[in-house]
Order: C-alpha cells, then sequence, then structure tokens
C-alpha cells in the first residue's frame, strides 16, 4: 500500500468515515487515496473555514471525529478560527495537513511554514509522519489523542510520505473512558447541598448534552432547593417538552452576576467558573458575586453524567420526578420583522429533532428564551467568539444527521466570513434552513460603543458597524451558491417562507430584513 491508502484504511477501520476537505498540490497523494479506499466520503469544502466548522458541527452530532484536509500552513490557516471555536466545543477532530516532502521541506518553498506553531494553540495533539510504514500508526495516535483530550488532534503528513509504497494499516485500539469523579467528592458536595442554604448547579459540557444530565440536575435541585442555570455558548444543549428548562446565562458581565445575586454556592457541572467574553473597566474577569462559594463536582474531561447520578443518590433525589415547569407560549408573528419575531417564527415551525445552530450575535439570545415551546430540539452554540461558524456548523451537523432538519439563526456580518458553506449545502442536498437576521450592520459593536460611553460615534467609527453600503444582497449569494432564496419583512412572509422550505428537500436561504 502507499502511505496515503495505509492511513485511510486505519482510519475507515476506526470508523471514521467522513473527511471534510480543501486540497492542494501536496495532497494529492491522499485525494487519489478516497478512490482505492473503501468506506470513506470525501466532501469538498470551498475555503477552510468551512471545512473546519463542518467537522465541529458533525463532531459536536455524533461524538466522533471527523477527519479535515488541508493544504499546509498557510490552508490550516484559514481553518484556524473555527477550530478555535471546536476546542472551546471540546470536539474531537483529526486534522491532516500536508507538508512538503522531506527532502523539500530544508529548501523554505514559498508555502513553507512553521505548522506546529499555527497548530499548537487550537489542538490537544500536534504530531508528524515519520515514515511511509508508520504513517498509519501515527494516524492511530492522532485518533486515540482526539477522543482522549476531546479536543482537535493534527497531523502533519509529509508529501512522500503519503506517496510512497510499504504501508500497512494498523488496528485502533478503543477509545478511552472519561475519568470518574471520586466518591470523596460526590460526599462534598451532597454536604454543601443539605446545609441550607441557596445553591446553583451551572452545567455545561456532558451535562447538557443528555437530556438525562438536565433531568438529573433538575431532580437535585428540587430536592435540595437549587437551581439550575447552564453556561452560556454550550456546544450542544438539548431542548423539548420532557425535559426541564434550563436558563443559560447572559452574556454581559453585569447581567451574569445579577443572575447569581442571592446564591451562596455555585457547583459547576461540567462547566467552567464563568467569565466575562471581555475584561470590561471597572468589571472582573469572572462576574460573581461577593461572597458566593464556588465548588466542582466535575471538570470538563470527567463523566459528568455519572457524577450527577452519584449525587442524585447521595442526595435521596435519584426516584424523584423532575419538576414540570410550563412552557411558554408563543403568538405568530406579525408585521415588521425583530429578533424576537425571527425567533418565534422559528420555533413555530420547526419539525420534531430540528438542529438549531444559533450564530445570530445580537439576535441570538431571543431564540433561547421561548425555545422551550418548541418540540424536542438541541442548539448547537457559539462556543469560542469567533464568528463565521454558522454555517459550517450547519453543514457538518446536516451530513452527521441526515434524517433531521437543520436550521441555522445566522447573523449577516458572521455569514459573510463563511458564506461559501451554501455551496457545499447545494452540492451535498443538505437539508439546512438558513435564516438571516439581515441587519446591515455589526449590531453588537454598536452596542460596545454605546457600553465604552460612545452615544455618538464619529464618521470612521460608524462606517466600521454598517454593512449597509452597498448593502449584501442575500438572495444573490445564496443563488450564486446554488442554494435557493426568499426574502422576508414581516412575520406574516417569514413563517411562509419557512414552510415553503421545511416542504421542499435540501438547502434553502431566508433573509429575515430587521
Amino acid at each position: 500500500m502507499k502511505g496515503s491508502e495505509g492511513l485511510l484504511a486505519t482510519a475507515a477501520a476506526a470508523g471514521v468515515d467522513i473527511c471534510f476537505a480543501n486540497p492542494g498540490t501536496t495532497e494529492i497523494p491522499l485525494v487519489e487515496a478516497f478512490d482505492q479506499v473503501p468506506g470513506m466520503r470525501a466532501v469538498l469544502g470551498l475555503s477552510e473555514g468551512v471545512v473546519t466548522g463542518a467537522a465541529d458541527g458533525y463532531g459536536r452530532m455524533t461524538g466522533t471525529p471527523a477527519l479535515t484536509l488541508l493544504h499546509l500552513g498557510p490552508g490550516f490557516a484559514n481553518g484556524i478560527a473555527n477550530l478555535h471555536n471546536a476546542r472551546r466545543a471540546r470536539t474531537p477532530i483529526i486534522n491532516l495537513i500536508g507538508e512538503h516532502a522531506s527532502w523539500h521541506q530544508a529548501a523554505d518553498a514559498p508555502l513553507h511554514s512553521d505548522i506546529e506553531s499555527l497548530a499548537k494553540p487550537v489542538s490537544g495533539w500536534v504530531g508528524r509522519t515519520s515514515s511511509t510504514a508508520a504513517a498509519a500508526g501515527e494516524f492511530a495516535e492522532a485518533y486515540l489523542a482526539a477522543l482522549r483530550t476531546r479536543l482537535p488532534a493534527t497531523l502533519i503528513a509529509a508529501a512522500d510520505h503519503m506517496w510512497s509504497q510499504g504501508a500497512m494499516p494498523v488496528a485502533v485500539p478503543a477509545a478511552p473512558e472519561r475519568p470518574q469523579v471520586d466518591e470523596q467528592r460526590i460526599a462534598e458536595i451532597a454536604k454543601v447541598l443539605s446545609a441550607g442554604r441557596r445553591p446553583v448547579l451551572l452545567l455545561g459540557g456532558q451535562a447538557v448534552e443528555s437530556a438525562e444530565g438536565i433531568r438529573t440536575a433538575a431532580r437535585i435541585a428540587a430536592t435540595v432547593g437549587a437551581e439550575v442555570l447552564a453556561e452560556r455558548g454550550s456546544a450542544r444543549m438539548e431542548r423539548g417538552p420532557g425535559i426541564p428548562p434550563v436558563r443559560t446565562l447572559p452574556y454581559f458581565p453585569e447581567a451574569v452576576t445579577e443572575a447569581f445575586e442571592g446564591f451562596s454556592d455555585l457547583i459547576l457541572v461540567g462547566a467552567r467558573t464563568p467569565v466575562s467574553f471581555f475584561g470590561y473597566r471597572g468589571q472582573p474577569s469572572h462576574p460573581l458575586p461577593d461572597g458566593i462559594k464556588v465548588h466542582e463536582l466535575a471538570d470538563t474531561d470527567a463523566d459528568a453524567l455519572r457524577a450527577l447520578a452519584a449525587l442524585a443518590e447521595a442526595t435521596g433525589s435519584a426516584a424523584e420526578e423532575p419538576p414540570h415547569a410550563k412552557r411558554p407560549e408563543v403568538a405568530n408573528p406579525s408585521g415588521p420583522l425583530d429578533a424576537n419575531a425571527i425567533a418565534a417564527a422559528i420555533v413555530l415551525t420547526q419539525p420534531e429533532h430540528a438542529i438549531i445552530v444559533n450564530e445570530g450575535v445580537s439576535s441570538s439570545a431571543a431564540y433561547p428564551a421561548i425555545a422551550d415551546a418548541a418540540p424536542a430540539h438541541c442548539e448547537l452554540s457559539q462556543t469560542g467568539g469567533a464568528i463565521g461558524m454558522g454555517m459550517p456548523v450547519a453543514t457538518g451537523a446536516a451530513i452527521a444527521c441526515p434524517d433531521r432538519a437543520v436550521i441555522n439563526l445566522q447573523a449577516d456580518g458572521s455569514a459573510a466570513y463563511t458564506a461559501q458553506a451554501l455551496w457545499t449545502q447545494a452540492r451535498e442536498s443538505l437539508n439546512v434552513i438558513t435564516v438571516i437576521c439581515s441587519n446591515s450592520r455589526y449590531r453588537i459593536l454598536d452596542q460596545e460603543l454605546q457600553r465604552a460611553g460612545i452615544d455618538d460615534p464619529g464618521a470612521a467609527a460608524a462606517s466600521m458597524t454598517s454593512l449597509g453600503d452597498p448593502a449584501l444582497e442575500w438572495q444573490a449569494v445564496a443563488r450564486g451558491f446554488g442554494v435557493p432564496a426568499q426574502r422576508a419583512t414581516t412575520g406574516e412572509e417569514l413563517l411562509a417562507a419557512l414552510r415553503h422550505a421545511h416542504a421542499e428537500p435540501g438547502p434553502h436561504l431566508i433573509e429575515a430584513v430587521l
């Protein structure tokens, strides 16, 4: 076998059956190998940000790593922003980066770069192939590292190691289990919860990715007189009629502090201590009220579900019925659109088990506020703050779950970063509905200017928050990439457009004008 064939055969045998790719000359041996190795599907993205974001969406929905194929350091650099988000989402991904032939690397060719330095900040593991014979085993190391760390793993593959003969696939060991929380920690947290104070459980990671995790936390809270919150920017959060509603932490630090006012103890369950997105003057990095004590039940690596189950036993709440909250009522939106009207239209039309990819940015909070009125679904959020994840993540989620509708609630400014994902959606006939929140502004920057005391920005500052000169023609953009598009300016038009899009297979884009 060639090195490329041995590597892909190892990947396919391990269950890695999808590769999101934007290859170049150094990856030609791997491009050829996709026709020689059965069981591996290649999906082309027109930009590397689409490739890495799609791998993130795929991994969030399956829990298993997709492969990315990227062209040398500059190609990888183009995809780093969405790998930053994937690292914050704790998504297992295997990045396969083509490298110059081993004997050509010292020549400092135009595309030569320090790939390791690029990869380390967004990877839990970085390695290089050392020979044709060893490449399959080195891929197996990357695969296990991605599952062990739940972070992207990056393997740099020299072209001559891929085109040369002498490779054989290797068996990949079973994935390691998550570390367990020890009994002493469970007992300590149970003691805190039974002390008669006012605790709050903050869920993140695995604890909100599972409906059972949310139910268990709600049982515990109801028994001990606590409340349950979810950290902002969860990689995946389950919601539905059988799942107790959980409030998500707000964005700005003052609001986070207010959300925790009156609580005595904060119990972290797969979550980190809340941190402000930015350092604001006069605000602490960790916006918690004075006097609240922070305790960790399970860190982001640990098995939070088993820890919650054990804590439920320790607090006598395992047999309790989870509390039932009244679902919000949502009326049909009418008249001119705003963020609340867009969210209402999505909730009222989304089918059972839809996947909501939320990169609304300034409009993002409107949907979670009423999402508990919708049928069972999950929401994939912006985890790392690098905008441009919505369209690519929706693409990967649709490939991971072809039997589920995917709805991308998408800000217009961030959509412009990775609009090329529409082409992949069209090429693969993916059931993705993109709803563009079209206000022709970076609205979040308008809010930040106001927070900085700039109520009347000058011409230069105002020009850097406006997308209106010229206006983005989203219907033309979508159709140019092969995706049907409509425009809605009222609640009635948006409802009709969503119903039409759900009734037809394949991707659709709806520009919702705010």
